[in-house]
């Protein structure tokens, strides 16, 4: 590895925004023929600096080479950059879904015969440059026909057909399963073999240690080292993003556990029977007061839509619900406010932030329309309550006026958060909480679940990731094809009981009869349940 050529080097990189050092005297290295991790927090400046590498943003001073260019060069623009050999490809495909693949592939580049487009030519080279890279596809076809793991794919190979020395990966794997990301993976080893550097920015631990080299680390816009991925074990990467020794949760999972199992004897809400057409098949289930409960299933198996039920976002058309033993209504999001609940959506961006309001007003937003347009928070008591749970939380945030949109993602999470802490509910469902934030945020936002439970609260949490799951919940529901199927105790809660019961293979206490398992019947809903919410 060490007598690879080096094809890129930033050196010294400064950049500033008004009130903000993005990027202090930040190095980068990048080698031919390997896989380079960008790691670091929201706000660490992995964006910053990608963008001043991709010449969407000017920096003050520093150095960028490629291929040891003796006086650097300086990417005023991101055709500049596109010249001088850097692509990048990101976590939402900014291609034509319109236009066919060959199309994408070749957009402004199109060969020409006698003045105009050669269309065949243009069918069979971009038919070429994919079967390169083991993928098949019609190139006629509209791009839009294919999935985003396929739109990404088709981006990658248009980097690589315009001489791409530097490509970016920008959170590509944060919206593919499983064998989509082993289908990226094996792409981008390809592509390695063939001599390009890619740089992989993403938040999920395992894959960089799947696919990476080396790693980068930043925190607060400053470099905290340049690491050979064999020699940085998991743990001190951690403690290198956040500045301090990771923090077990076990530490705070165990704590209090007597006050905490006396607390779970209180029951808090029951479904029976609930369910709603088309979404989520009848369902039962009960949550206990200091309990954190989780969701689990594939993609489609109903997990946001039962969560979705319960909140009222879909009125229920079945069964009956219970909270504090006395039955409750809940046809709308304003009824479950009022009797205690608050819901976190998948979807932050389009359910959850309102991007032109402040974090002050998006805070305060959802206290607001519970006491109703006529009992207005008083502007002192708005900036307090504000005020605070930017210190509980610690959003990273110039000011309680900022537009929340100018936030990062794993901080306008923490400004949805602050909105439902506000409002002190009983029960709190968060859906997704941690995807697509960074390691630092997400172990904070677990912390805080954790100490919620603690505190006697109710906690329903969904996550994609099991190992999360198992770090937080105490009780886990298990759903399949728009059904839930069972659950799983504490002392069964471990990867195998949970892939057994999600498969419906082996018998865990999800697939034993007259245990707390609640097997409902009913067709399968694959295909029905999932799309629109998970």
């Amino acid at each position: 590895m060490n007598g690879q050529k080096t094809i890129l080097t930033m050196r010294h990189i400064e950049k500033h925004f008004p009130g903000v050092v993005a990027l202090s005297d930040v190095d980068f290295t990048l080698r031919a023929g390997e896989i380079h991790a960008l790691m670091g927090e929201n706000g660490a400046g992995k964006s910053t600096l990608i963008k001043v590498l991709t010449g969407a943003y000017e920096f003050e001073t520093g150095e960028i080479r490629i291929d040891g260019i003796e006086h650097g060069i300086i990417n005023n623009s991101p055709q500049e950059a596109q010249m001088n050999g850097i692509s990048t490809v990101y976590q939402e495909v900014n291609l034509c879904s319109n236009l066919s693949v060959a199309e994408n592939i070749f957009i402004g580049r199109e060969p020409k015969k006698n003045g105009r487009i050669a269309w065949k030519t243009i069918y069979i080279k971009a038919d070429e440059i994919l079967k390169s890279l083991n993928i098949n596809l019609d190139v006629t076809k509209p791009l839009e026909n294919y999935s985003v793991a396929i739109q990404q794919m088709v981006a990658i190979a248009r980097a690589v057909d315009i001489s791409a020395k530097v490509l970016i990966l920008d959170e590509p794997t944060s919206s593919l399963d499983e064998s989509e990301v082993a289908k990226l993976f094996s792409i981008m080893r390809k592509l390695k073999e063939k001599g390009l550097g890619i740089i992989f920015v993403t938040h999920f631990l395992e894959q960089v240690y799947e696919i990476c080299d080396r790693i980068t680390v930043l925190r607060n816009g400053r470099l905290v080292g340049e690491y050979e991925i064999a020699n940085l074990p998991r743990v001190q990467l951690v403690a290198k993003m956040l500045g301090k020794e990771f923090d077990d949760l076990a530490v705070i999972k165990n704590k209090d556990k007597s006050v905490e199992n006396e607390k779970k004897k209180d029951s808090l809400l029951e479904a029976e029977g609930l369910g709603h057409i088309g979404t989520i098949k009848p369902f039962n289930l009960s949550i206990h007061k200091g309990e954190v409960i989780g969701l689990s299933g594939l993609l489609g198996s109903g997990r946001s839509e039962l969560a979705r039920v319960l909140y009222g976002a879909d009125k229920p058309d079945r069964g009956e619900l219970k909270i504090n033993g006395k039955k409750t209504v809940i046809n709308a999001p304003i009824d479950a406010m009022k009797a205690g609940m608050a819901y976190l959506p998948e979807n932050r961006i389009v359910e959850g932030i309102i991007a032109d309001l402040s974090v002050r007003e998006n805070i305060i937003i959802a206290l607001q329309a519970r006491r109703g347009l006529f009992k207005l928070i008083k502007k002192s008591n708005q900036d307090a309550f504000t005020d605070k749970y930017i210190e509980l939380l610690n959003i990273k945030t110039a000011d309680r006026e900022v537009p929340v949109k100018k936030l990062s993602g794993g901080n306008q999470q923490k400004v949805i958060l602050g909105r439902w802490l506000l409002t002190n509910p009983e029960f709190l469902i968060l859906d997704e909480p941690t995807r697509g934030i960074d390691v630092g945020t997400k172990t904070e936002i677990q912390k805080l679940v954790l100490s919620l439970a603690v505190e006697g609260k109710a906690v329903m949490f969904i996550s994609s990731e099991i190992e999360e799951m198992l770090r937080i919940c105490s009780r886990m529901a298990i759903l399949r094809d728009g059904s839930k199927v069972g659950e799983l105790r504490e002392e069964l809660l471990n990867q195998d009981e949970i892939m057994k019961a999600i498969a419906g293979g082996g018998t865990t206490e999800a697939d034993k009869p007259n245990t707390i398992a609640s097997k409902q019947s009913g067709s399968s809903m694959k295909g029905k349940s999932g799309g629109k919410h998970e």
